[in-house]
């Protein structure tokens, strides 16, 4: 079954945007950016309500989410009420300039709003690349366990970052996430039928 994913992320100065871009690219998900001013483009509610598998994506400011990316969350409350989103899987995606840079706060911040909801957490599910002969061009330089993170140095350009094994890494989870979502969706098409057959 092909699953239906949405990507939600704030990109500040476009690096958020290019990872966000390589998670599509690898679970074949539509991309919705959230405005300047923390708004969702028109049909983005709707199509998160329908969605097989929600991806979260914001930098990591000052050891968390962008505020437009916070406003969005708060906004997700009616959801909450609604149990709108129990049991759609869940992943997230953050950047920051340095090497660690306290994105795993970012991580944890998605992991949390997706457990308020119900949702089911997609781990990352790559090893990380530790060995000596590991570069930034490796699969999971980064290091993450919970969701892709990836490094771009404050002055670069999103045309030269995040680049390399991030880049991977995401393309590798938004399939992972793809996969989870597509299994779930089969088993229980699979459980329809079967209460239908009784």
């Amino acid at each position: 079954m092909i699953p239906t994913i949405e990507i939600i992320y704030f990109s500040g100065n476009g690096h958020t945007e290019k990872l966000a871009q390589a998670v599509a690219e690898g679970s074949n998900g539509r991309l919705w950016a959230l405005s300047e001013d923390g708004e969702l483009p028109d049909g983005a509610w709707d199509a998160l309500d329908a969605a097989d598998a929600i991806v979260f994506g914001s930098p990591t400011y000052m050891g968390g989410p962008a505020w437009q990316f916070k406003r969005f969350a708060d906004a997700s409350s009616k959801r909450w009420f609604a149990r709108a989103w129990q049991d759609k899987f869940c992943g997230g995606f953050t950047v920051s300039s340095s090497t660690t840079g306290n994105k795993e706060s970012v991580i944890d911040y998605f992991a949390t709003l997706a457990a308020q909801h119900g949702m089911l957490w997609a781990s990352l599910g790559q090893a990380v690349a530790h060995e000596t002969a590991n570069t930034p061009e490796d699969r999971n330089w980064t290091g993450s366990s919970k969701g892709a993170m990836a490094i771009a140095p404050a002055e670069s350009a999103p045309e030269d970052y995040p680049a390399g094994g991030d880049l991977i890494s995401a393309r590798d989870y938004g399939a992972r996430v793809a996969r989870l979502a597509s299994a779930a969706a089969y088993l229980a098409s699979e459980a329809a039928d079967r209460m239908a057959a009784e």
